[in-house]
C-alpha cells in the first residue's frame, strides 16, 4: 500500500492540481491519496521531501555565495580590481597585489559580519513563523505552515490566513477576504460543494480557497491541493510577502547616500582634472582618484547598519520583542505616537464574570445558562468573554443539548447565535452587544414568566447596562426563542427574541500601568486609545490610569471630518471610543500626514489594515494570523513595559548607526578633502592609492565594533529622526577642522622634517589614521568623552588600529607599502596634534550639540 500511495501521489503531483479542483470530493481525495482523516505524520514528512516547503518564494540555495558576490558588484570595487589588473599588466605586481588584498579583506569582513547578523535576525523571525491547524495521525495539531503538503486536511476559522490552496470539505458561513488576489474589496462567500459545476475562473470558485487570502468569518475544513509556488496564485502571493514599503530609516539612508555621492563625484572629478593639468602619471592619477572615492564612500555602512540593527534585534528579543524586519527597528525607536485599544494594554484582558442579571436587574441563573450553551457550541474565534463564561461551574446539565447550526459573529450585527436542541425543543440562543440584541427583542423574561419588552422594561434594561458601563464593566446581552425545524438558519431568524438578561464582566486595570504611561510620555512616546467599546467604559478605564479624558471623541464625530481636520483633532485627542476599524485606519493615516511616526498595536483581524498603514505595526504572539503577518514587531506579551524596553533598544540601535554616519561625514571627509587639496600644491600625490585604501580599511575596521557601543541616556530620551541637512551641516563644521590639522601636518613634514615623498606619505598616513580614528571617542557621545564610557570592544579595536598604524612603518611590510621609518620626534608632534585636534572637535561639537541630540 505505501508504494501504491506514493505512486498515486506522485501522479497527482505531476498533473496540474487544478484539473482535479472541480472533481467530486471522493475522486479528488483518491487522486491526492488522502482521506477526510488527513495524513499520517510519516506520510506528510515524505511528501514534504517530494513537494518542498510550502513557501511562495522558497529560500534559494547558495544564497550566501550570492550575497558574497553582490559585494563585488560595487562599482568602486570593480574599478579598483580593474585598475589592479592594469597595474599588473604594467609590471607593478606588488602594488597590484596589495590593492587586491585590501579589497578582498574589506569584502570578506563586510560579508562575514553582515551575513552572520542577518542569520541571527532570521533565527529570531523563525520564532514567529506562521502555523496551520492540520489533521495528522487522527488528531488536530498546530504545525509549521511551511510543512503543509498536498493531501493534508486543514481547519480554518475566523482570523486565519489560508495556508495553501485547498478544496473545502465542510464549511459554515465561510467568508474569505481575497482582495489582494482579485481586487474585490468585499469578502467572498465560500462553501463546500460535493459536485461543483464548471467555473470560468479559479478565484470565483465557491468551493476553493487560496494561499494569500484570509478568513473573515465562519469555519471550514479543507484538503490541500497545492503548496508553495505550485499554487494558483503563487507568484502573486510571493509578491504579497515581499518586504514592506520603504521605512523612514531606509529613506534616510538613501538621502545620506545621495549626499555622499554628490561629494564623491565633485572631489574625484576635481582631483582627476587637477592631476591631468599638472601632468601627473595618468594611471597613478586614476588609481588615486578611485582610492579617494573609496575613502569617501562608507562602504562598511550596509554592514554596520545590518550588524547594529541585528544586534539590536537580539537585545530586543531578550526583552521579549521579536523583530520581523530589521529596518523597522529605527521606526520603532522613532515612534512618537502609539495607537492601541485599551483591552490588554491598560487592562489585564483577563476578563472575569461579575454578575448574571435578569432584565430587571435581579440576579438569576438563566442568562449564564444560555451564555454557556452559546459559548460551548460556537466555532471560530473565542473571545475572553467566552473563556470567562466557560470557566464558570457547570451546574446545569448542558450535556443534554446538541448543536444544530450557527450564525457566526460579524462586525455589522455584533452578535452570535447558535441553534441547539435537547430532543424536546429547538432554541436559537443569541449573545452579543446589548444594543444589538435589544434591537431584535420583543419580549423579556422577568424570572416569573415571559412578558412584553415594553418601553418601561427596555428603559430599565438600558439603565442597568449604562450603570455597569459607568463602572468600567462590559455587558453581554442574552436572548432566545424557539425556532422551527429547518435546514439552515441565518441572521434573518434573529427576530422576535426573548431577552433573558445580561452578564456583567470586569477587566481589571494592569498594576503599575499608570507609571508605565508616565515613563512613555517622559521618553517622548504618547499613547492614544482607539477603542470600539462604549464611551462610559473607555472613560472610566482611561481616567483610572491617568490619561486625559476631557476631550473624548466618538467614532460618529469623525465621519463628517475631512482628512486635514481629522489630523488636527487626532493630535489633540488622547481617547477615542466607539471607533470602527475603518476609522482607526483613517486616524493612523491622518497622524502620519501630520509628520508623526505612528505605531499601531493590534491583535485582531480587523486591525490588519491599520497595522499595514502604520509606520510600525506591532502585534502579540497570541494574535490572529492576519495581524501577525501584517506586523513588523511581535511582542511576546502584550505589556507596555515590554514595548517601552523595545523602543529604547530601537533608539540605541539608531544612535550607533548615526555614530558611523557622523564619523564618515566629519573627520573622514576632512582627510579626503585634504588629499584632493594637496594635489594642487604638492609636487607629488599626497598619498599612494594603496596607502589610501589601507588607511580607509583600517579606519573602517576600527568601527566594526560600533554596534556594541554604549549609548548616552540623552539619545534614548526622545524619538530619533533622520535629518540629512543636519548631517551635512555637521560634515561642513567638523570636516574643515580635520583638514586644518592635515594641512598643518603637511607643513610640519615639509618644513620641519624636510620630508621626502616616502616620509611624507608615511607621516601623513599615521597622522590621518590616528586623528580620524581616535575622534570617534569624541563624536560618539553628546556629553564630554570622559563621562560617557565606550564599550570595551570599541576601545580595543580603535586603539589596536592606531597602534598598528604607528608600528607599520617599522615592520618588514613597510617597503612593500611605500613606507619608511618615522623619526622619534614625529611622534611628539603626533601626540600634541592629536590631543589638540580632539579638544578642538570637542569644542565644536559642544557648539552644535543639539545636532547630536535631535
Amino acid at each position: 500500500m505505501p508504494g501504491q500511495q506514493e505512486a498515486v501521489a506522485g501522479e497527482a503531483a505531476s498533473a496540474a492540481p487544478w484539473s482535479l479542483a472541480h472533481a467530486p470530493v471522493e475522486a479528488l481525495l483518491a487522486a491526492l491519496a488522502s482521506t477526510p482523516d488527513g495524513l499520517t505524520g510519516a506520510e506528510a514528512a515524505r511528501r514534504l521531501g517530494v513537494y518542498g516547503p510550502n513557501q511562495p518564494a522558497p529560500r534559494q540555495r547558495g544564497a550566501g555565495i550570492v550575497a558574497l558576490l553582490s559585494f563585488f558588484a560595487n562599482p568602486l570595487v570593480l574599478i579598483l580590481l580593474l585598475s589592479a589588473g592594469v597595474s599588473a599588466f604594467l609590471h607593478d605586481v606588488v602594488g597590484s597585489t596589495i590593492i587586491v588584498v585590501i579589497v578582498l579583506l574589506s569584502v570578506v569582513v563586510n560579508f562575514l559580519q553582515s551575513y552572520r547578523s542577518q542569520r541571527a535576525a532570521d533565527r529570531l523571525r523563525e520564532e514567529v513563523a506562521p502555523t496551520a491547524t492540520a489533521l495528522r495521525d487522527g488528531h488536530w495539531s498546530e504545525v509549521a505552515r511551511r510543512t503543509l503538503v498536498p493531501g493534508d486536511v486543514i481547519r480554518l476559522s475566523t482570523g486565519d490566513q489560508v495556508p495553501a490552496d485547498a478544496r473545502l470539505l465542510e464549511s459554515h458561513d465561510l467568508h474569505v477576504q481575497q482582495a489582494a488576489l482579485t481586487g474585490e474589496s468585499a469578502p467572498a462567500e465560500k462553501q463546500a460543494v460535493a459536485q461543483p459545476g464548471p467555473q470560468a475562473e479559479l478565484a470565483g470558485a465557491e468551493h476553493l480557497v487560496f494561499l494569500g487570502t484570509s478568513v473573515v468569518a465562519g469555519t471550514a475544513t479543507a484538503v490541500v491541493l497545492a503548496t508553495g509556488r505550485a499554487t494558483a496564485f503563487g507568484d502573486i502571493a510571493a509578491s504579497l510577502r515581499e518586504r514592506p514599503p520603504e521605512t523612514e530609516f531606509e529613506r534616510g539612508l538613501a538621502g545620506f547616500a545621495q549626499l555622499i555621492m554628490r561629494t564623491v563625484v565633485f572631489l574625484v572629478l576635481f582631483t582627476l582634472l587637477a592631476s591631468v593639468v599638472l601632468g601627473r602619471n595618468p594611471l597613478e592619477s586614476l588609481l588615486f582618484a578611485v582610492a579617494l572615492a573609496v575613502g569617501l564612500t562608507p562602504e562598511f555602512l550596509p554592514m554596520i547598519t545590518t550588524v547594529t540593527l541585528a544586534q539590536g534585534a537580539v537585545r530586543m528579543a531578550r526583552r521579549r520583542v521579536i523583530v520581523k524586519h530589521l529596518a523597522a527597528i529605527e521606526d520603532f525607536g522613532s515612534m512618537n505616537v502609539l495607537l492601541s485599544d485599551k483591552t490588554g494594554t491598560l487592562t489585564t484582558a483577563q476578563t472575569v464574570l461579575e454578575a448574571a442579571l435578569r432584565p430587571d436587574g435581579a440576579a438569576g441563573p438563566e442568562p449564564l445558562r444560555l451564555a454557556r450553551l452559546n459559548s460551548r457550541f460556537q466555532t471560530g474565534l473565542r473571545s475572553p468573554l467566552d473563556d470567562a463564561i466557560l470557566a464558570q461551574p457547570d451546574a446545569d446539565a448542558d450535556a443534554t443539548w446538541r448543536k444544530v447550526d450557527e450564525v457566526p459573529f460579524d462586525f455589522e450585527r455584533r452578535r452570535l447565535s447558535v441553534v441547539v436542541e435537547d430532543g424536546r425543543r429547538r432554541l436559537l440562543v443569541v449573545k452579543g452587544a446589548p444594543e444589538s440584541v435589544l434591537a431584535v427583542c420583543r419580549h423579556c423574561d422577568s424570572g416569573a414568566g415571559v412578558g412584553e419588552l415594553d418601553a418601561v422594561a427596555q428603559a430599565r434594561a438600558l439603565e442597568l447596562v449604562e450603570a455597569a458601563g459607568n463602572r468600567g464593566s462590559r455587558v453581554l446581552a442574552l436572548a432566545w426563542r424557539e425556532v422551527p425545524v429547518q435546514a439552515r438558519y441565518g441572521a434573518a431568524d434573529e427576530a422576535g427574541l426573548v431577552l433573558a438578561g445580561f452578564l456583567v464582566f470586569a477587566d481589571p486595570v494592569i498594576a503599575g500601568v499608570a507609571e508605565t504611561l508616565r515613563a512613555l510620555r517622559r521618553d517622548g512616546l504618547h499613547l492614544k486609545i482607539l477603542s470600539g467599546d462604549n464611551e462610559r467604559v473607555v472613560r472610566h478605564v482611561c481616567a483610572e490610569v491617568g490619561l486625559d479624558v476631557h476631550r473624548l471623541v466618538l467614532g460618529a464625530q469623525l465621519e463628517p471630518l475631512g482628512d486635514a481636520a481629522l489630523g488636527v483633532l487626532a493630535e489633540r485627542t488622547t481617547v477615542f471610543a466607539r471607533v470602527s476599524p475603518a476609522q482607526k485606519h483613517r486616524i493612523v493615516l491622518a497622524l502620519k500626514r501630520r509628520g508623526h511616526v505612528v505605531g499601531f498595536l493590534g491583535d485582531g483581524i480587523n486591525d490588519a489594515p491599520s497595522l499595514h498603514a502604520a509606520d510600525v505595526g506591532i502585534s502579540v504572539m497570541n494574535a490572529v494570523d492576519v495581524a501577525k503577518d501584517a506586523a513588523d514587531i511581535i511582542l511576546r506579551e502584550r505589556d507596555l513595559r515590554v514595548l517601552h524596553d523595545g523602543v529604547i533598544e530601537g533608539r540605541k540601535a539608531f544612535a550607533n548607526v548615526m555614530k558611523y554616519l557622523l564619523m564618515g561625514t566629519s573627520s573622514n571627509f576632512g582627510n579626503m578633502f585634504s588629499m584632493a587639496g594637496g594635489v594642487l600644491f604638492l609636487p607629488f600625490l599626497p598619498m599612494l592609492s594603496m596607502q589610501i585604501l589601507l588607511n580607509n580599511f583600517l579606519y573602517d575596521l576600527a568601527q566594526v565594533t560600533i554596534p556594541t557601543d554604549n549609548v548616552d541616556a540623552a539619545w534614548v530620551r526622545r524619538p530619533q529622526r533622520w535629518n540629512v541637512r543636519q548631517i551635512r551641516n555637521f560634515m561642513l563644521l567638523i570636516g574643515p577642522i580635520s583638514s586644518l590639522y592635515d594641512f598643518l601636518t603637511f607643513w610640519v613634514l615639509l618644513r620641519l622634517f624636510d620630508a621626502s615623498e616616502a616620509l611624507f606619505h608615511t607621516g601623513w598616513f599615521v597622522e590621518s589614521l590616528a586623528t580620524q580614528t581616535l575622534v570617534l571617542f569624541v563624536i560618539r557621545t553628546g556629553d564630554v568623552p570622559w563621562r560617557s564610557r565606550p564599550s570595551l570592544p570599541l576601545v580595543l579595536t580603535t586603539l589596536a588600529v592606531v597602534a598598528f598604524g604607528c608600528l607599520l612603518p617599522a615592520t618588514p611590510l613597510a617597503p612593500l607599502l611605500g613606507f619608511v621609518p618615522l623619526p622619534g620626534r614625529f611622534f611628539v608632534f603626533l601626540l600634541v596634534a592629536t590631543l589638540t585636534y580632539l579638544a578642538l572637535v570637542e569644542w565644536a561639537k559642544r557648539r552644535v550639540s543639539t545636532l547630536l541630540r535631535r
